[in-house]
């Protein structure tokens, strides 16, 4: 099936959209085919704010119709509590509330961007897709990620070479409780490593210190601005360590 084949099937749809590389493609492949689309994202204190503003960025690019709700994953304690399992818990409210709202306004079938390259077999944010009954097109028409990318940048969109970007909740280790705070200074340090000129990287939460996940090619740049990464981060970190062995 092509994603043609699909918005054939599914004319009038709903999609919760991240402003990232696989959903801004389906929302322009919904568009291009004729569907009746609007886009809902969801702020909260897990996104960073340059992901709301590339969020309007794309749909004003598109003329796309872009709803945006407000939602607080740590009112719910099952996800505050940082299990394994948080990422359930967590899409479990997000996609719950879009779902709602997409009903609300008339669209009756939701979709996400998860693609043909993702292992579901062990995500528990995937399960609770299945549960809403929520579709995911780009995986169904079997599109991995190198294809979305090539297709993005074919179609113009300035999302095509854009880094994968994981929640803020991702850099707190399993089993720590999840803070506004600690939200709020990983969005802090890794905007300032943005202005740094670090692009795919991670910056990790430990006991109150920064574990630093670079690109290889990027570890050159980090020992060039040495003295200004470390005054950058010392605000919000008690330390700062290079992690030489994982990568984001």
């Amino acid at each position: 099936m092509t994603l043609q084949e699909f918005f054939v099937r599914h004319p009038r749809v709903a999609l919760g959209f991240s402003g990232g590389v696989d959903s801004s493609y389906l929302l322009y492949a919904a568009i291009r085919a004729g569907a009746a689309i609007r886009a809902y994202y969801v702020k909260s204190p897990f996104q960073p704010a340059f992901e709301l503003a590339d969020a309007r960025r794309l749909a004003e690019e598109l003329g796309a119709d872009l709803q945006v709700l407000e939602a607080d994953p740590l009112e719910d304690p099952q996800v505050a509590a940082n299990p394994q399992n948080r990422c359930y818990f967590c899409k479990i409210q997000i996609f719950s509330r879009i779902q709602a709202a997409a009903r609300a306004d008339g669209f009756p079938v939701l979709l996400d961007g998860t693609n043909a390259s993702d292992d579901v077999s062990d995500r528990p944010g995937f399960r609770a897709l299945q549960e809403l009954e929520v579709l995911s097109p780009l995986r169904l028409c079997g599109l991995t990620k190198p294809e979305i990318r090539r297709l993005s940048r074919e179609a113009g969109l300035f999302t095509w070479d854009k880094p994968a970007y994981a929640c803020l909740a991702t850099r707190i280790p399993t089993g720590v409780p999840i803070t506004r705070e600690h939200l709020a200074k990983t969005e802090a340090a890794e905007a300032a490593l943005f202005a740094l000129g670090f692009r795919d990287f991670r910056v990790r939460w430990l006991d109150g210190r920064a574990r630093l996940q670079l690109r290889e090619e990027q570890l050159p740049l980090a020992l060039e601005n040495r003295a200004r990464l470390l005054e950058a981060l010392r605000p919000y970190y008690s330390e700062i360590l290079l992690d030489l062995e994982v990568r984001p």
